[in-house]
């Protein structure tokens, strides 16, 4: 095992155990960044850790937490800053979705929501902003959605969580000019990732499409993150769609999106 060398820059990447996450800390892997996976899987984390020590020759920390809980990113801080490990991109890629009316949905899985994809993605940015201004160089990459463009019925919480994440990282981009430091928003669409299955939303008309795999939008993410782009829209079509709500009347948007979370 290779020790974390001065040289070599390290990312950390939230969700890192399946999907985009996981597509994306190959792609860091493969351009010889140093890695901390986080997720709540163990077991998973541990192999990936192993498969990419083997394959790239990397050093791998595997850090495993639970991010809908309020003080997991603090933790993640603290025993980075006690290792003395200097984070040079940051990936805000744990996310999750729950489908429904509103009104029937399980309180508790909607906060631990709004906890993981907004809260969490805010603090963990807060902590390794700062190092990163300091250090006159760092990248930050917030993985938004096509939801973020439009409000989602049937799945209220998640759209507007997701339309959080764009705003939130477009407004601190706009902030952080001449600093050294960039922040990229990226936005797929529906994706094959395991994220539907976790959200009930198989059968879905949205996902009963063609779906975009995750090495796809892992890669246009990357490049964007690189090239310092601002907002990164996975797809034509999805770029297309994004771009064609901001003419219609946000009730027929709303109502598009709804016929397209419908069941088939």
């Amino acid at each position: 095992m290779n020790n974390h060398s001065n040289h070599a820059k390290t990312a950390l990447i939230t969700g890192a155990s399946g999907g985009i996450g996981y597509e994306l800390a190959k792609l860091f892997a493969f351009d010889r960044y140093n890695l901390v996976l986080v997720a709540r899987s163990e077991q998973k984390l541990k192999e990936i850790a192993e498969d990419f020590k083997s394959q790239f020759g990397v050093f791998v920390k595997v850090i495993v937490k639970d991010l809908s809980l309020a003080n997991a990113p603090e933790e993640i801080f603290e025993q980075l800053q006690q290792e003395g490990m200097k984070i040079d991109v940051l990936v805000n890629n744990a996310g999750f979705a729950t489908y429904g009316f509103f009104a029937e949905t399980d309180l508790k899985s909607q906060l631990q929501m709004m906890q993981l994809n907004m809260v969490a993605l805010t603090h963990l940015t807060k902590l390794f902003l700062k190092d990163m201004i300091a250090q006159k160089e760092g990248k930050i990459l917030n993985i938004a959605s096509t939801a973020a463009f439009q409000p989602g019925p049937l799945m209220a919480v998640y759209y507007a969580s997701k339309a959080y994440v764009l705003s939130f990282s477009e407004a601190i981009a706009n902030e952080l000019k001449g600093t050294g430091v960039t922040v990229t928003a990226l936005c797929p669409g529906p994706t094959e990732s395991g994220f539907e299955k976790r959200a009930d939303l198989g059968d879905s008309k949205l996902f009963n499409q063609q779906l975009m795999d995750a090495t796809t939008v892992a890669k246009i993410g990357y490049q964007g993150l690189m090239n310092h782009k601002p907002v990164v829209i996975a797809g034509l079509k999805n770029q297309l769609l994004a771009f064609s709500v901001r003419f219609l009347p946000r009730s027929l948007v709303t109502q598009i999106a709804r016929n397209l979370q419908e069941s088939v």
